[in-house]
């Protein structure tokens, strides 16, 4: 999966608010790290057997979402009956934001809850695979709504004129566009959505957008547009608390933030490699030979390497022997041989070039550019980054040269 298979998607279907007259598009909740792990946790609930139709509390009530709600947001115990409310809309509007964009589907209500299902899984598994992943995909969605809804032109003069007069000029259309086809009602609802919309465009193309009602002193950037976290209503409120951030942005993370995002990839690598490369190895040798791959490996020490030690393109599967035989010599995990590492480096770029460029059906979970970056990270370059896209010739040629 690639934002050019995101944007086929997106082609496919109609936005066109004045047609659905929904106006919960997208919601205040739906900034893109919370999306990613919102998805993250569908994703998990569906693989660890849960049943569809479901409902947002059949999410944030599984034993995953509420582990990973609590260390990486710094959020109370979702089951405490003052924070149900916030956590269902934590959950809920990412949920309905999915579902207007056609990744998830709202399968009618019972008992005043909405139930939903997958309609998706590819597109699902790419936002909840990395934050970066979900922010594109917010940005492809938004963009593509907007057009449908004959909304794009305002929100370009604005990027042009970048005034706070421009400014007010879209927040009017937009809040009146939202009062004469939607259920929102008054211009302060609109305005809060609103935020959501421009920001993440902003960010995108680099230009300012929105701050405290006025344009934003100067443009946006990602840190401006994670998850607003004091928003919630807990006992906690007003401390000063650790915030999400992607994998893309140059900011340090708390433990349990990267924690969760290292695990993360190595679940998703496992799954991927036991359902589509029936559990081998990606290097074939003697250690291979009858066993399974059940060891996800960094090719580059995440002791050493923290900031990629969440990228997919790190990772590689290998058997146990493989692992501790030959990648950290005699079980030492601190140690790491060389000629080996050379050997994961050689097979990884075979496996990431075979997703890119020859694919059969599978999702396509490598991004050329997280490879180029992961190698020039590790390799302490900067050879990789300058190449063109998936000239993979001149990756090898790189690794021989750079290693």
């Amino acid at each position: 999966m690639n934002n050019n298979l995101v944007s086929r998607f997106l082609e496919e279907r109609n936005y066109d608010v004045r047609i659905s007259g929904n106006g919960r598009w997208i919601d205040q909740k739906c900034a893109f790290d919370a999306v990613c792990f919102v998805a993250d946790c569908i994703m998990d609930y569906i693989q660890s057997g849960g049943s569809q139709p479901f409902q947002s509390p059949n999410i944030w009530k599984s034993e995953y979402a509420i582990t990973n709600v609590q260390n990486i947001f710094c959020k109370p115990d979702p089951l405490r009956r003052t924070t149900l409310d916030e956590y269902n809309k934590f959950f809920r509007q990412p949920m309905k934001m999915l579902a207007a964009a056609g990744v998830l589907r709202e399968d009618g209500v019972v008992r005043n809850t909405i139930q939903f299902s997958v309609a998706n899984m590819d597109i699902l598994q790419y936002i909840a695979l990395r934050e970066r992943n979900a922010f594109d995909f917010l940005c492809l969605y938004i963009e593509k709504t907007l057009k449908d809804s004959g909304l794009w032109d305002s929100f370009e003069t604005f990027f042009d004129e970048q005034t706070n007069d421009a400014l007010q000029s879209l927040k009017d259309t937009f809040a009146a566009f939202c009062i004469k086809y939607t259920p929102i009602n008054t211009a302060v609802e609109a305005s809060r959505i609103f935020t959501k919309v421009l920001n993440p465009l902003a960010c995108k193309y680099h230009k300012k957008g929105t701050a405290k009602g006025k344009i934003s002193p100067s443009m946006i950037t990602y840190d401006k547009i994670i998850y607003n976290q004091t928003n919630w209503r807990d006992d906690a409120a007003g401390k000063d608390k650790n915030v999400a951030r992607g994998d893309f942005v140059p900011v340090a993370q708390t433990d349990d933030e990267y924690q969760y995002r290292v695990s993360r990839a190595i679940k998703y690598l496992r799954q991927f490699n036991d359902k589509y490369n029936d559990g081998k190895s990606e290097i074939l040798d003697r250690f291979s030979v009858g066993e399974k791959a059940t060891h996800m490996h960094h090719i580059f020490p995440k002791h050493r390497y923290q900031e990629i030690a969440e990228y997919l393109e790190n990772l590689i599967a290998l058997t146990s022997g493989q692992h501790l035989q030959k990648a950290h010599p005699n079980g030492n995990t601190s140690a790491i041989d060389k000629d080996y590492q050379y050997t994961c480096l050689i097979a990884k770029t075979d496996s990431i070039r075979k997703n890119l460029m020859d694919n059969h059906g599978e999702p396509v979970i490598y991004d050329f550019a997280d490879f180029m970056y992961v190698l020039d990270v590790g390799l302490e370059t900067d050879y990789f980054g300058a190449l063109p896209q998936y000239d993979f010739g001149a990756v090898l040629t790189g690794i021989e040269f750079n290693f």
